[in-house]
């Protein structure tokens, strides 16, 4: 063979080998059979936790938890939390912490949560990745005790993976709330990011919020304030990236009624699921938004133990385009938890929305958030679980559904334990989550599909401080512990085109 053929043929070799040039068809044919994508576990997961809080009150706890998966990697894996660096950047309140604090939790195995914990305003955002056994459905809870001053309370977030698209209903300037979105880069490169305020009359114009660069490994919190100089109530958040991705979370404080977290909602669609309202919530309020060209009706219902009804007064929502709406619904559940469903009135025309929720009167209120959320999926996780003061809420919004709910082996020592729920169509079962026998520590909870219709849950978590119910709630989308691979054959006849 002459050199040209010897080059040709390495080229093919490589090419099959090291790119998987393959045919999706069996055998390379024209007529053969498609085969089903495959679903495998992921090899390689990535979260960031932002930074927890700016008072010198808090105390912070981490919870990591992998759940057992038979198909994942045979190999232990490894899984890390680690400090970002200073935030980059110039918009408005831009601040950004170095800390030279070792990761606060590096699990072993899955199966077992590890637990680490953090003290005071300097405790920095995180940067995490998780790879062979530990990477499908890693899961991260950050969860911070405030005992005094602005949003004061229990603040909860399931530290999120990075992506380039962000909505966050519920967010506001009023002159009571410190809202901050947490920006934080997990790569090489530098992120540019775009921020953008939508109020009851359109489009805020700001220049503050346009090219954000958000560094490498690095976090910036912009003060929503900064964007416009007038207060508002009810806001909704848009957050993408220009270039590069980023994890992004809103934290919204209050002078009087606490704060917590707001996480951002899922994508927009024309039917959502706000799971998981508590049976105490003594002031409820909806605010939505419809990112596109055509205006939103939206009915409205609750998802209560014993069906579906509506809430006094509010039977739709109008949401006009580019445009935030709201709704006051008070005491909505009436001592029954419960959960929002939002359906089309007419055509499809995708929204989104959140729910910003409120326990206890006077000067002993507290505050949390609960988005629209995806439902379950093949498996949901939500870690941080403690002996008491959780409860669990799924929602089938159609047919019944059942569930397997596993509590997994305590941080420090316990035998985990499985219970099956079945959720009637249409309704909300809020139940005390199962408990590891001989709980030590933390532990955590996963919950799967059994049969029958789509069930969408969240998990409350409460604690008394004085005469303030603190609590926060966490939903529970799928733990995206497993991703489609097409099934594929090599054909190097690509190699003759």
């Amino acid at each position: 063979m002459n050199r040209t053929t010897l080059s040709l043929i390495a080229a093919a070799t490589a090419l099959a080998a090291v790119t998987g040039f393959a045919a999706a068809t069996s055998g390379g044919t024209d007529d053969a059979p498609a085969e089903a994508a495959a679903q495998l576990p992921v090899e390689r997961s990535s979260l960031l936790c932002p930074a927890p809080s700016q008072s010198d009150l808090a105390e912070t706890a981490y919870t990591s938890y992998t759940p057992t998966s038979k198909e994942a990697a045979e190999s232990a894996g490894k899984a890390q939390l680690v400090p970002s660096k200073k935030g980059a950047g110039d918009a408005g309140d831009v601040k950004g912490k170095d800390k030279k604090d070792t990761a606060p939790v590096t699990p072993k195995a899955p199966g077992k949560p590890a637990t680490g914990d953090a003290s005071g305003a300097d405790a920095p955002a995180l940067v995490g990745t998780a790879d062979g056994a530990l990477a499908p459905g890693w899961t991260v809870q950050q969860s911070t005790t405030v005992e005094a001053g602005t949003g004061r309370g229990l603040r909860g977030v399931s530290c999120s993976a990075p992506d380039t698209d962000f909505y966050f209903p519920g967010a506001s300037t009023a002159k009571d709330r410190s809202d901050y979105v947490h920006l934080t880069n997990p790569d090489d490169e530098a992120a540019v990011v775009d921020v953008q305020l939508y109020g009851p009359d359109g489009t805020i114009k700001s220049d503050v919020g346009e090219g954000i660069s958000v560094g490498p490994h690095s976090s910036v919190p912009l003060l929503l304030s900064t964007l416009t100089a007038k207060p508002y109530a009810d806001l909704t958040l848009h957050v993408t990236a220009r270039s590069g991705r980023v994890a992004a979370a809103v934290s919204a404080d209050d002078d009087k009624t606490g704060g917590d977290w707001l996480p951002a909602a899922t994508d927009p669609a024309a039917s959502l699921v706000l799971p998981g309202i508590p049976k105490d919530a003594t002031s409820v309020r909806l605010v939505a938004f419809a990112p596109g060209q055509d205006d939103a009706d939206l009915k409205v219902q609750l998802a209560t133990s014993s069906g579906k009804i509506t809430p006094a007064g509010h039977d739709t929502l109008h949401v006009k385009s580019g445009m935030t709406a709201a709704a006051d619904l008070g005491a909505v559940t009436r001592g029954d938890a419960g959960s929002l469903i939002l359906t089309p009135t007419g055509a499809s025309v995708p929204v989104v929305a959140a729910l910003q929720v409120t326990r206890g009167k006077g000067d002993n209120q507290e505050t949390a958030f609960i988005p629209a959320t995806r439902d379950i999926g093949a498996r949901a996780t939500v870690a941080d679980n403690r002996a008491k003061g959780a409860t669990l809420s799924l929602t089938a919004p159609g047919a019944t559904g059942k569930v397997k709910v596993t509590a997994s082996a305590g941080s420090e020592g316990g035998t985990a334990v499985t219970k099956e729920y079945t959720v009637k169509g249409g309704t909300t079962l809020a139940v005390a989550p199962p408990v590891p026998s001989g709980l030590k520590g933390r532990y955590a909870l996963t919950v799967e599909p059994v049969s029958g219709g789509t069930v969408y849950g969240s998990r409350m978590l409460e604690e008394k401080q004085d005469d303030v119910p603190a609590f926060t709630i966490q939903t529970l989308p799928d733990d995206r512990g497993t991703v489609s691979v097409p099934q594929a054959d090599e054909d190097l006849s690509v190699l003759q085109k």
